[in-house]
């Protein structure tokens, strides 16, 4: 449920409710003590616990957008790479790294 932000006119302060959207509008109605303040973007909240865990269809569905864009930071968390493509990768980004200005093994010309 989103978090909505008012202001108590009677305490002089901010406070933060938790409710549904359908309840807004008898919520100001039944205080009219507290003015919304738009803050930023309602925060949206879980209570039901699910908060952490994924349905298997949307981890399907990260797993062939991981694999279609194997570069991308989606694909190093979620994975979908096979070993040879992770270690090409890893190989890719030590040797570029050394061309950006890395270490020159000591071949300094000082």
């Amino acid at each position: 449920m989103p978090l909505y932000d008012f202001y108590n006119e009677k305490t002089d302060g901010m406070e933060t409710h938790s409710m549904r959207i359908s309840e807004l509008d008898e919520f100001k109605k039944d205080n009219p003590h507290l003015s919304q303040r738009i803050l930023k973007a309602p925060t949206l909240t879980r209570d039901n616990g699910l908060q952490g865990k994924m349905d298997d269809g949307w981890k399907e569905n990260l797993a062939r957008i991981a694999e279609a864009h194997p570069t991308s930071a989606l694909a190093d968390k979620i994975g979908g790479r096979d070993t040879k493509t992770v270690k090409t990768q890893e190989a890719l980004k030590k040797h570029t790294s050394v061309l950006k200005g890395g270490t020159n093994y000591g071949l300094d010309n000082s």
